[in-house]
C-alpha cells in the first residue's frame, strides 16, 4: 500500500505536463548550446583577424583594445550560460568588430589581404549560424515558457521549480554603431560612438 502512495504523486506530476516540460525544457537547451558554440566560434576568430589588422595598422591600439575587452565578454557570457547576458555580449562584439572593420577602409592593400578576406568569410559564416541559432532557441524558449504558464501545467512547474527561460535578445543601446572619420587624407580611421536605434526585442525569430 505504501509504494502505491508513492506512485500516485508521480502520476499526477506526469497528468499536469511533468514529462512534456521536461522534453520542452531540454529542446531549449539543446538550442541554447548551438549559440554557445558559435558563438565561442566567432571568439577563436578574432584572434586571427586583430592580428592581420594590426600588421597594416598596428598605431589602432584603442580599437584593439575595444574588440578584446568585447572578445573577453562574449567568452565570459558563454560560461555564464545566461541568453540575456550572451546576446548583450554579442551586440557589444558586433560594435567593436565594426570598428575594426571601418579601419580597414582606410587600408585598401588590407581589404586585398587573402588572410584578412578568408577571415572576414567565415566571421559572415559563424553570424549567419548565430542569427539562424538564436532564432531557434528562441522559439523553443517561447514554447516552454507559453507550456508552463497553461493550467494545470503552472501548478506542476511550481512544484518542479521550472522557471521562464530568458530570451537571445540584447537589451536596447548595448549595441552602438561606429562613425568613421576618413576627412583626413591618409589619416587613420577614427570611430566615435553613436547610439544605434534601440531594436524592440523580439520573442520569436
Amino acid at each position: 500500500m505504501r509504494r502505491v502512495w508513492r506512485a500516485v504523486p508521480l502520476l499526477l506530476l506526469a497528468g499536469c505536463g511533468y514529462n512534456r516540460i521536461q522534453q520542452l525544457d531540454e529542446q531549449a537547451t539543446g538550442a541554447q548550446g548551438q549559440i554557445e558554440v558559435q558563438l565561442q566560434r566567432r571568439a577563436d576568430l578574432i584572434p586571427n583577424l586583430v592580428n592581420t589588422v594590426k600588421g597594416y595598422a598596428q598605431h589602432e591600439e584603442a580599437v584593439f583594445t575595444q574588440v578584446a575587452q568585447a572578445r573577453s565578454g562574449v567568452i565570459n557570457a558563454v560560461q555564464s550560460h545566461d541568453p540575456e547576458a550572451m546576446a548583450n555580449a554579442n551586440a557589444q562584439m558586433t560594435s567593436a568588430l565594426g570598428r575594426l572593420i571601418a579601419v580597414a577602409e582606410a587600408y585598401p592593400q588590407l581589404k586585398a589581404d587573402q588572410q584578412f578576406t578568408r577571415l572576414m568569410d567565415e566571421l559572415s559564416g559563424t553570424e549567419n549560424r548565430i542569427a539562424v541559432s538564436r532564432g531557434d532557441y528562441n522559439q523553443a524558449a517561447q514554447e516552454y515558457n507559453s507550456y508552463i504558464r497553461q493550467f494545470p501545467q503552472t501548478l506542476t512547474a511550481k512544484a518542479t521549480g521550472a522557471k521562464p527561460r530568458k530570451y537571445f535578445d540584447a537589451a536596447p543601446g548595448s549595441r552602438e554603431a561606429p562613425t568613421v572619420d576618413f576627412s583626413r587624407p591618409g589619416a587613420p580611421a577614427t570611430s566615435t560612438p553613436t547610439p544605434a536605434p534601440a531594436a524592440t526585442p523580439t520573442k520569436q525569430p
